[in-house]
């Protein structure tokens, strides 16, 4: 395996996404809350900048087409488990994460039993989209409990944020946050729903 600059970020991307709780452990909040959003941000950059400098520079590899949607997938169920457990559990973002993290491990699950045949399962445009709208959403939300902390000194408690109670900078980065994460579970819903689709034609004679 060459270490080109694409496969790099590839890799930088994902040891940003297991960096992300690292950082609520050695930091005080809000730090913490920003460091995060900062890595977060940062990984989020090298996904767009990884696959166009690899195609640009005509450096696709097997080990960046592999590593690639893992990094995905990671930093979106790494940052969510996070940001559910620092948002103070928050019933709203509950059930959207939830969609969204069974969304991905369903779909990982489909292509690892269909094998070779799991390239026919393309990664198609509204599911980029869908990758964009969950971090800009995380993102958001993230940035949502920072300011959160700053203003109160105080993580969320459950629901808190739902209502403007007296609209902070904090509760409009809450509510926006929550309102682009039920964007991004409903495009995960149907992407999920669309790549079963696709896949059941396959189901009947993929080797087991």
């Amino acid at each position: 395996m060459t270490w080109t600059i694409p496969n790099t970020l590839t890799t930088l991307r994902l040891l940003a996404a297991a960096a992300v709780p690292v950082m609520f452990l050695y930091f005080n909040r809000p730090w913490a809350d920003w460091l995060a959003l900062t890595l977060f941000i940062g990984a989020a950059v090298t996904d767009w900048f990884d696959g166009y400098l690899a195609r640009l520079w005509k450096q696709e590899s097997a080990f960046g087409t592999m590593l690639d949607p893992i990094a995905d997938k990671a930093m979106v169920v790494i940052a969510i488990m996070v940001i559910t457990g620092y948002s103070g559990m928050n019933p709203w973002l509950i059930l959207p994460a939830t969609v969204i993290l069974f969304r991905e491990v369903f779909v990982s699950g489909l292509r690892e039993y269909l094998g070779d045949r799991a390239n026919l399962l393309k990664v198609t445009r509204l599911a980029k989209w869908k990758t964009t709208a969950q971090m800009v959403a995380i993102a958001v939300l993230f940035l949502g409990t920072g300011l959160h902390f700053l203003e109160t000194g105080r993580p969320p408690r459950a629901g808190e944020g739902d209502l403007p109670p007296g609209v902070s900078w904090a509760a409009l980065a809450t509510m926006l946050g929550l309102a682009l994460i039920w964007i991004a579970a409903t495009l995960t819903f149907l992407t999920g729903l669309d790549y079963f689709r696709k896949a059941l034609p396959l189901l009947k004679d993929a080797p087991r």
